[in-house]
């Protein structure tokens, strides 16, 4: 018996022992992912403290920066504008944000009853009472302001953003790219034929808006070829649009737009443009697409080409603004100020221009 009792008290004390030690294990294996999960978790809590700390920093930047609804003096009517066909993105992406947020302003695109759309045919526009502000994408005239003098007010030109120049051709055309001058010339009907600057021999056939509807200018006004009768290889056209149409079935056809409006086009190819023969300066973003490769994917405006001045072409966007101490000089002023806060200087970038803040 004193055997047995032995041997059932070494059990006894081998499972106790047993026991004690399994309990151990299991406290040590539960501390050990304890640890290790609190482990994985402190990046996320970092992160989390930092997305924190980022979305406070971002909220102040928000409730920091100029929007469409913190514009004071905003009239309450409906309004007549009209001008640079260049500013169509800007008219229909822009503008229907502003005028979403901004209900009580209710904003009217006016055609010109004669002649084509442009910058020059709409400052005619407001110079004759038809529109209450205008938009163009070139500056003001000697002519315009003293017309705008002759009537008792004057006229101001406020910029609110920038494109470029573009020169197209068709996408059969084999030449390197222009200079400014070299495409001056072209205009002025002094360099006719495409071997002249490097190309095949092939007649120059240059595509233009007439320069009393004229949306953009290739003669800045302290040019001494300003004012000069474009040559007689000048084909007129009524829009950009007619001007690719043609250009599309005209191999030595030449034509310059704006960037915005004609880079992405898939039917014309944009040269590169320079000072100098020897800084071309492509108004696309490198590298370009082929017509083939178009409508899948679109060349793009070369942004920062226009942003830094690289690029020798700028075409620069204003609201023309009637100084008459009346409901229009109040509108102007108030469009210029949703355009120039920040919401409208990225919708104007959206839009595919460059902003000036």
């Amino acid at each position: 018996m004193d055997n047995t009792n032995q041997r059932k008290a070494l059990i006894n004390g081998e499972i106790a022992l047993f026991l004690r030690g399994l309990i151990i294990g299991k406290v040590l294996t539960l501390m050990v992912i304890g640890g290790l999960l609190w482990w994985l978790l402190k990046p996320n809590l970092s992160s989390r403290n930092s997305a924190d700390s980022s979305n406070q920093t971002l909220n102040t930047v928000s409730n920091t920066a100029s929007t469409f609804q913190t514009v004071a003096d905003v009239p309450t009517a409906s309004f007549n504008y009209g001008g640079s066909t260049a500013w169509a993105s800007i008219r229909q992406f822009v503008d229907s944000q502003i005028q979403s947020v901004r209900p009580e302003l209710q904003l009217r695109y006016v055609d010109p009853v004669n002649g084509s759309p442009g910058s020059s045919s709409g400052i005619r526009m407001l110079l004759d009472g038809k529109l209450d502000f205008a938009q163009s994408s070139r500056p003001l005239t000697d002519e315009e302001q003293a017309i705008a003098k002759e009537r008792g007010f004057t006229l101001e030109q406020r910029q609110v953003g920038m494109d470029g120049i573009a020169v197209v051709v068709n996408p059969s055309l084999n030449v390197s790219g222009l200079t400014v001058e070299q495409l001056q010339q072209i205009y002025l009907g002094k360099i006719t034929n495409w071997n002249q600057v490097g190309g095949p021999n092939l007649p120059i056939t240059a595509f233009s808006q007439r320069p009393e509807d004229a949306d953009t200018v290739i003669f800045s006004s302290n040019s001494d070829l300003k004012g000069q009768a474009l040559g007689s290889n000048v084909q007129y056209v009524y829009s950009t649009t007619e001007a690719v149409r043609q250009l599309s079935k005209t191999p030595g056809g030449v034509y310059y737009a704006s960037a915005r409006s004609v880079v992405p086009q898939c039917s014309v190819k944009a040269l590169p443009l320079g000072s100098t023969s020897g800084q071309l300066i492509p108004p696309y973003r490198e590298t370009m697409i082929s017509p083939e490769q178009c409508p899948r994917q679109r060349n793009q405006l070369n942004i920062q080409a226009i942003k830094n001045g690289s690029y020798p072409m700028i075409a620069n966007l204003f609201v023309i603004i009637k100084q008459n101490k009346g409901r229009e000089q109040q509108i102007g002023n108030a469009y210029t100020k949703l355009l120039l806060t920040d919401q409208g200087q990225r919708a104007i970038e959206q839009a595919g221009f460059v902003g000036v803040r």
